[in-house]
């Protein structure tokens, strides 16, 4: 038996004695998955023992160094967990943009005290964070930021405004780009600073989407302080941290192309709404489809392995992040779309709690936004053109 084999044993056996069987089920929606942070309230205590107790492993971040909190897990030992927590339907314990994003460029950019401050109250889920990156003037072009920060010798003073700031009204700190540097090459006076959403100055304001929901908000700073040992990396370097973040923040939402574990698969949904004939999906043209849509989704999940296995051998994941990105949201909103042709008219009822299919409406409209959030997919093609395939 190897390492890895006992490795495998023995966290069939802890999740087995320590995931409560509540939290072994598919999301009903996205709104029961556990954002933490200051204000969380969790609807179930097994929903708050289950971050607790996986936080304790340093399993919400299962490859952070366990100085920091994080569970120390080699590449192989990570894709084993994942595995065995797929095996029970086990939801994840922790949906936090401290783990998915600025947690990463903390580790790989941060000052030790930075590192010590932030890293393992973002395991434990105490803090919930969101991104001031785009402005009303300054999305797919990035770098024409104009939020400004105003050195005041230990600290900066910022004005300006960000927008689709996801889920702003609920966190607890942001990690923003401002501009330090206004008489340099755009790309080289940016810096990215930290903030808490408390301070003085900091308001949010929804927006409301098509789909009905407002997980975006603007977001006005107005005279807020920045210490400056809040400030990660150098000042006026912050864009080659911007485009790091980025490449982690593609990667996120190139998984939403997929199933996450604790839900149920397309063709599980798709036989719950059109039901089995002779043994196979009672639809054929709607089977052909899922069929073709699974295919393409495997190769993208291996792929995001193959990407993911050179990153942790120093590789990087780069602009290949780009081609993940694009990928998976297309592959996101075509799995909306078969969802949709599978409760047929059934499945575009709006409101009310007897919808056979639940939110799907709202859910199938909100896919349009991954093709444009994190780069529009014109920003993705033209990375993969340049970047990539080199056509200039």
């Amino acid at each position: 038996m190897t390492d890895l084999d006992t490795f495998r044993q023995e966290t069939r056996a802890w999740l087995e004695d320590n995931c409560p069987q509540s939290m072994r089920s598919p999301f009903k929606s996205d709104k029961d998955a556990c954002w933490g942070g200051r204000n969380f309230q969790f609807q179930s205590e097994d929903q708050r023992l289950w971050l607790e107790r996986m936080a304790e492993k340093g399993w919400t971040a299962p490859d952070w160094p366990t100085e920091y909190g994080g569970g120390g897990l080699s590449r192989e030992e990570h894709k084993v967990l994942l595995e065995e927590m797929a095996r029970i339907q086990a939801r994840p314990p922790l949906n936090s943009f401290g783990v998915w994003m600025i947690g990463p460029a903390i580790l790989k950019f941060g000052s030790e005290a930075l590192k010590q401050q932030h890293l393992p109250p973002i395991v434990r889920g105490e803090i919930r964070w969101c991104q001031g990156y785009s402005e009303p003037g300054a999305g797919s072009d990035l770098a024409g930021l104009q939020a400004k920060a105003e050195d005041k010798g230990d600290h900066f003073i910022v004005n300006g405004q960000k927008i689709w700031t996801s889920y702003a009204d609920k966190a607890d700190w942001m990690f923003a780009l401002v501009r330090t540097n206004p008489d340099v090459k755009k790309q080289e006076g940016i810096s990215l600073v930290l903030f808490d959403m408390e301070t003085p100055g900091v308001s949010t304001r929804p927006i409301k989407l098509i789909s009905g929901d407002s997980p975006f908000c603007e977001t006005f700073l107005d005279n807020v302080r920045v210490e400056k040992d809040q400030v990660v990396g150098d000042i006026d370097k912050g864009w080659t941290i911007a485009k790091y973040l980025l490449t982690h923040e593609r990667s996120m939402i190139s998984g939403f192309g997929g199933t996450a574990a604790g839900q149920k698969t397309l063709a599980e949904i798709a036989v719950d709404a059109v039901g089995l004939e002779d043994g196979k999906l009672a639809d054929p043209l709607l089977r052909a489809d899922i069929a073709a849509w699974a295919i393409d989704s495997i190769g993208h999940e291996l792929t995001s392995e193959r990407a993911k296995d050179e990153a942790k051998a120093g590789q990087g994941v780069g602009n290949v992040s780009a081609m993940l990105k694009l990928a998976g949201t297309e592959l996101n909103k075509r799995r909306y779309e078969l969802l949709v042709a599978a409760f047929g008219s059934e499945g575009l009822l709006w409101e009310g709690d007897d919808r056979p299919a639940g939110a799907l409406p709202q859910q199938w409209l909100r896919t349009k936004g991954n093709s444009i959030e994190g780069g529009t997919s014109e920003v993705q093609l033209n990375i993969i053109a340049k970047n990539i395939l080199g056509l200039g």
